[in-house]
């Protein structure tokens, strides 16, 4: 019975499957093994000469010639073996054959090894055995080789074939159909996705159902004259869901639906890419009407005059040219809908984004906070949730989150839990997963001195203190000092969502941001190398100020932005070295009064500053409560604020963090 519990398999027996390779690795210790084994001895070349006088001595016991190889394998007596040890090197074989020679094709071998025989006598005669050898094995060393290679080249593409997701050497992906389109088919009614399963994105879902009303009453449109769109780019950041919304158009149109990726159509091979381009809009003629999507499209179809020169490559511009061929080449009312989606749509070629190719651009924007709650509610839809949790509250406190990312954290709410082995899932374990997709992972064995712990609170209150006290900056949500990631503490604010940010919100921003380095200055006397995310943000922001958004009354109402991206690939900056150094100036001097408003801001609260940084040492977590009780209300904040200021939350907090 103990040996049964201890067996993780328990009764089950071990199943032994069957793999092709068991049969190259047999052939291959076959083959060896003829190679090496084929006469079972080393047998020593001799001269026919030297053979007659071991003959006439009465060494020999047995000759066996070999007629169509003119060849002769002389088998020695036992007691005789010694008297030519010299010649095998000290080392006697024990197997025969021990001697060979070789003859000439007059050599006459019954009538020679007859008069040998006939003078010795009859106890001392040799055994002779006269043969031909059959041509079969002479043929399969020949043949073994070029076997072999064969064998290889079966394996090693059967392997790229099946990597490759193709079944053969005339399946998808393989070798002899290496030109053709590796677009996946979801044929009509494959695809489960519909828009119900797309939360958010109104008007973008508004743009595609468009679409798919032209795909399932085509005639109410071509009535009037109209023509069905023959493309449409989905242009958003990562994560937005752009892949979703083409799923989704096609299980809503209940239309064939093809798939394939912009970097599949790109190969090493010259020619592939533009065929591969070809053969997929084959595929779609013969399917219309269908839709063709073809996701990060940037990797095929990045601008060709961007190139500069510096790729001897031409394959990449080649399949491009063949796709603005296709998509460019579709009849009126073919039926065939091109959707793509990328977010770079600043690289990508103009000939590819004119009327007639993308017809629509539909951009796909982070949720706001109703959409927010509203794709939380299609991921929290298998998750056990407790009876009070607060969705809208989880919503606010998820800004600039992707429709990715809020997957994510569900996930890792559900992850959190269990580790806990909680039987719902509260809203804590929700706060627990933002803070580690924010912030990394939370590292307790990381070893901090009591002055580096000191240095850090002091930091971290210098920037819950700035933007507490400024209307302007983002509200402050919660602070910490225990490590995540590279970070070894962090201010986390909660981001109005604005659509326009003015210049004295981007001010209160960057004094906010330089608030812990003015913190450390103060406190300490010297700076410390923990500033440096805070000083490159700060850095970024100043010189946009200046170059891009014209908020400089020195360098004036210009930008030298560029949405292009054209100025990719140049060497030299759109301004002359003067206008450098004034910009240089005016960012410094920028940086300077932000600093020095920032530096007065903390010595006139000097005192609710430093009971701060106390509190944040004691507890190493700290929330929005904290600072009203010190400060009182937050400065230009909206009445109805959400802020936690539930004690036993934040005790639990502190806890958790300890």
């Amino acid at each position: 019975m103990s040996e049964n519990n201890n067996n993780p398999r328990g009764n089950k027996p071990i199943k032994i499957r069957f793999n092709i390779s068991w049969i190259y690795f047999i052939l291959l210790v076959a083959i060896g093994w003829m190679f090496f084994n084929q006469g079972g001895a080393n047998p020593q070349k001799e001269e026919w000469a030297d053979v007659q006088k071991q003959w006439l001595a009465g060494d020999i016991k047995e000759v066996v010639f070999i007629r169509n190889e003119y060849e002769g394998r002389v088998t020695m007596r036992p007691e005789r073996l010694d008297k030519y040890a010299e010649k095998f090197a000290g080392k006697v074989p024990e197997k025969s054959p021990h001697f060979v020679f070789l003859v000439s094709g007059s050599f006459n071998a019954e009538e020679m090894f007859g008069e040998l025989n006939a003078q010795l006598p009859e106890d001392r005669q040799v055994k002779v055995v006269i043969e031909n050898h059959e041509s079969w094995w002479s043929v399969l060393e020949w043949l073994i080789f070029p076997l072999l290679l064969i064998l290889m080249w079966v394996f090693m593409f059967r392997g790229m074939n099946r990597n490759m997701g193709g079944g053969g050497p005339n399946g998808p992906g393989g070798i002899f159909n290496v030109g053709k389109s590796t677009g996946k088919l979801a044929e009509k009614g494959d695809t489960q996705v519909t828009f119900k399963d797309v939360a958010g994105l109104y008007g973008a879902k508004d743009e595609v159902m468009e679409i798919v009303d032209f795909l399932k009453n085509p005639k109410k449109y071509t009535a009037l004259g109209g023509k069905i769109p023959k493309g449409a780019l989905l242009v958003g950041p990562p994560g937005t869901g752009k892949t979703l919304l083409a799923k989704a158009v096609a299980g809503e149109a209940n239309v064939p639906f093809f798939s394939i990726s912009g970097s599949d159509f790109v190969e090493m091979f010259v020619g592939v890419g533009a065929s591969r381009v070809r053969d997929l809009f084959r595929q779609a003629k013969e399917k219309a009407p269908c839709i063709v999507f073809i996701d990060e499209i940037d990797a095929v179809g990045r601008a060709r005059s961007k190139n500069g020169g510096f790729s001897s490559n031409d394959e990449r511009e080649n399949t491009l040219n063949q796709l603005l061929t296709e998509m460019d080449g579709f009849g009126t009312n073919s039926g065939v809908i091109i959707l793509a989606a990328t977010n770079r749509a600043d690289i990508l070629d103009k000939a590819l984004m004119r009327a007639g190719r993308f017809d629509r651009q539909i951009h796909v924007e982070l949720p706001d906070l109703k959409e927010r709650e509203e794709i939380f509610q299609v991921h929290l839809r298998n998750l056990k949730l407790a009876d009070d949790f607060d969705l809208e509250f989880l919503a606010k406190h998820t800004p600039g989150f992707s429709g990715a990312d809020i997957a994510n954290v569900c996930n890792e709410a559900a992850l959190t839990a269990a580790r806990k082995n909680k039987k719902a899932i509260d809203k804590q374990d929700f706060l627990d997963a933002v803070d580690r997709i924010i912030g990394g992972l939370e590292r307790k064995s990381k070893i901090i001195t009591p002055e580096e712990k000191r240095s850090i609170a002091h930091h971290e209150a210098g920037h819950a203190t700035v933007s507490w006290l400024l209307p302007n900056a983002n509200p402050l949500f919660k602070v910490t000092i225990v490590p995540r990631g590279q970070a070894l503490g962090a201010a986390w604010y909660l981001p109005e969502e604005r659509q326009l940010v003015t210049k004295d919100q981007m001010i209160d921003e960057m004094c906010s941001l330089i608030g812990g380095r003015v913190a450390e200055e103060i406190v300490n006397g010297q700076p410390s190398t923990g500033a440096l995310n805070d000083l490159e943000r700060l850095t970024k922001m100043a010189y946009a100020m200046v170059t891009y958004y014209g908020m400089s009354d020195e360098v004036g109402n210009i930008s030298y932005y560029d949405s292009t991206g054209a100025r990719a690939y140049d060497f030299g900056k759109p301004y002359s070295e003067k206008t450098a150094e004034l910009i240089d100036k005016e960012v410094k001097d920028l940086v300077q009064t932000i600093h020095d408003r920032t530096e007065n801001i903390l010595k006139e609260n000097f005192e609710g500053f430093s009971q701060l940084a106390a509190i944040l040492l004691e507890k190493e977590v700290i929330f929005a409560d904290d600072l009203e009780r010190i400060f009182g209300p937050r400065a230009g904040a909206p009445k109805g604020e959400d802020i936690p200021k539930d004690p036993e939350e934040i005790a639990e907090e502190t806890d958790t963090n300890e």
